[in-house]
């Protein structure tokens, strides 16, 4: 039967009868800042309110902004643009864009693995964020006085201390804030496990809680991108809002100069230590997400030509701008919090959930309207943690729809259904009474090290297997431009040699985890190192599967497995120029850039881009040729 060309087809019978043969439509996004919020709501999350602030003020205060822009330009801004390129490129989610070099498949096994454990935590976080908005809704917060159950003797009330300001000053470096105690013994009833291996009860309460957050997870991303694209115009913009009002708020405060002064004082002598610069690569690495494969995933669902590099730009500035509003809000309410308790800033501040559940809400009681104020921030929290975890859990819906579209894709939403209701099971053991202990085991190890290998992995694999070159050409074929000597330089030699740093930094430095006093047990360190050592074996497993699939000497396999795979590239023909030419199954057509005429009518920008890298290719060749 003889094959009709595509340019012979017309464009009311342009599928044929291959539509019954393709797999469903993966989608795009339905806004023009569908993508764009997505990102903001992605990046911006609580490590922005609970870890910046107290980042900054031990790492040299104002001077801890030069590490962190140099950091954010060295290895931030580069890798944030590498994944979206990536993703955009292909329109493949993190394990099927490794089509790029399928010997190196496992790096998207490593971040499938890495992202699975870090949603089950993060929604953890949320569901205490949840039960802290839900105990909000009172006239008067449960944890601005002593006396009730859960209180000890050590509970000293502030209020007291007010009350009775003329008599001797207090010594409270014995005592315990009421906030301390309901975060401690009531949320958490930690007195009831003495340790990781004895979990106690589960807190009904707190699972509840975690349930309501899988449903609200599950709601926003049950139609994918589509559903969850609408939802970021809140979850994505709401939180600026309430951070302005926190920050007004904030620095209306008496006291507050005297934090904003602790907060922002350049210590300039800390920028001569490396552990400052290791910080701030830190903080970039972690706040941006590069490497759990959000980033990727979102852009896969952007049409081609897509502007990602002005996005780039706007997303990595943005989330350093409110990191640093951040600060702003926070510290000028601990520095109203020291002068009302007489103590100097730094023996409030405090970093992570101890900030966002104890001495935060502490200082809540003591602003009049105290609930009001408590309810914005856990909303504000609220909303800043859920677009984070709509990302991982896309990451891992779509990485795994790409692999088995045909089966999958028509069934997405029972199959997100089935992993929502896996995670929520595994996290079962965090709403026990020694759930914390667990919570901390996954927070220090799930995408410790495993990650920055994979960004390193990446990094390489991207610039010396596939070539800068090559990789330089598809953006150009995608963006109208080449990228310049900039990111260039940071994509051969800048960007993986500051993460190599890191990765060695961080296995020199090791520490043993702990929380408060508690130090863990030697088999749970070990099971914290395996975690992070599981992503990193998915490489080699990986290869090892790849080389099995090849066929001739050992050598042979290896060179096989590490080139593009045969549909490698643009996932629509008409963007399928040069070497992406007719390399689709299925494909009849000779020229897609025909195709596009036949279907737009004249040539626009982009073919013209097309037609020039044509012509590079061509050129490239017979440079080749003649070496030979």
């Amino acid at each position: 039967q003889p094959v009709t060309p595509d340019l012979l087809v017309s464009p009311s019978s342009q599928d044929g009868d291959l539509g019954s043969e393709c797999p469903e439509d993966r989608g795009n996004w339905t806004g023009r800042l569908d993508f764009l919020l997505s990102c903001i709501g992605y990046c911006v999350g609580l490590g922005n309110v609970w870890r910046f602030p107290y980042r900054a003020y031990t790492n040299g205060g104002g001077a801890f902004l030069v590490p962190y822009f140099i950091m954010l330009a060295i290895c931030g801004i580069p890798i944030f643009f590498m994944e979206l390129s990536l993703g955009q490129f292909s329109s493949l989610g993190p394990l099927a864009v490794w089509k790029i070099s399928p010997l190196f498949k496992g790096v998207g096994m490593g971040t499938i693995l890495i992202v699975s454990l870090v949603a089950i935590y993060y929604n953890m976080i949320i569901a205490y964020v949840l039960f802290y908005l839900f105990a909000s809704l009172t006239s008067d917060l449960p944890w601005q006085h002593c006396g009730n159950w859960w209180n000890t003797d050590l509970c000293l009330d502030h209020h007291v201390i007010k009350a009775g300001n003329n008599t001797l000053p207090v010594n409270i470096s014995n005592t315990v804030s009421p906030s301390e105690e309901y975060w401690s013994r009531y949320v958490l009833h930690i007195q009831g496990s003495s340790g990781i291996g004895d979990p106690g009860r589960i807190r009904w309460n707190l699972c509840l809680c975690l349930l309501l957050s899988w449903t609200i997870v599950y709601l926003c991303i049950l139609k994918g991108v589509k559903s969850s694209g609408k939802v970021v115009y809140f979850t994505a913009t709401f939180p600026y809002l309430i951070l302005v009002m926190l920050l007004i708020r904030g620095v209306t405060l008496e006291g507050a100069w005297k934090g904003i002064q602790f907060y922002l004082t350049p210590q300039f002598d800390h920028l001569l230590s490396s552990k400052v610069w290791i910080e701030a690569a830190l903080q970039i690495f972690y706040s941006l997400g590069v490497g759990f494969g959000g980033l990727l995933t979102f852009a896969s669902y952007n049409t081609f030509h897509q502007n990602i590099y002005r996005d780039t730009f706007i997303v990595t500035l943005g989330n350093a701008i409110t990191s640093i509003l951040a600060g702003f809000a926070i510290f000028s309410v601990l520095g109203y919090m020291s002068q009302e308790l007489g103590v100097p800033v730094n023996q409030v501040a405090k970093a992570g959930p101890g900030l966002a559940f104890v001495v935060y809400p502490q200082a809540m009681t003591m602003l009049p309207l105290s609930p009001f104020w408590s309810f914005l921030f856990f909303f504000m929290l609220l909303t800043l943690g859920l677009d984070s975890q709509f990302a991982f859990m896309e990451t891992i819906v779509t990485a795994v729809t790409d692999e088995f579209p045909y089966y999958l894709r028509p069934k997405k939403a029972l199959f997100s259904a089935v992993i929502c209701i896996a995670l929520f099971l595994m996290g079962l053991i965090l709403t026990t009474e020694g759930g914390m202990y667990w919570l901390v085991l996954l927070d220090d190890y799930s995408a410790g090290f495993g990650l920055m290998v994979v960004v390193i992995t990446t990094c390489l694999v991207v610039t010396r297997v596939y070539g800068m070159k090559r990789f330089c050409r598809d953006i150009h074929m995608m963006l109208g431009f080449k990228p310049g000597p900039y990111f260039r330089a940071c994509w051969m030699v800048l960007s993986p040699a500051t993460m190599m740093a890191l990765l060695v930094y961080n296995i020199v430095k090791y520490q043993p985890s702990e929380y408060g006093n508690y130090r863990f047990p030697t088999w749970a360190e070990v099971l914290g190192i395996l975690m992070g050592v599981l992503s990193c074996l998915m490489i080699p497993m990986g290869m090892v599967v790849a080389v099995l699939q090849e066929e001739g000497t050992l050598w042979e396999r290896v060179q096989q497995a590490s080139r593009p795979a045969m549909d490698w590239g643009p996932s629509l023909e008409e963007n399928r120029t040069g070497v992406y030419v007719a390399s689709l199954a299925g494909s009849q057509s000779p020229k897609p850039l025909m195709v596009h005429m036949r279907k737009y009518g004249g040539i626009t920008s982009y073919e013209n881009t097309a037609i020039e890298v044509d012509r590079e290719m061509e050129e490239d060749d017979d440079d080749e040729e003649s070496m030979i």
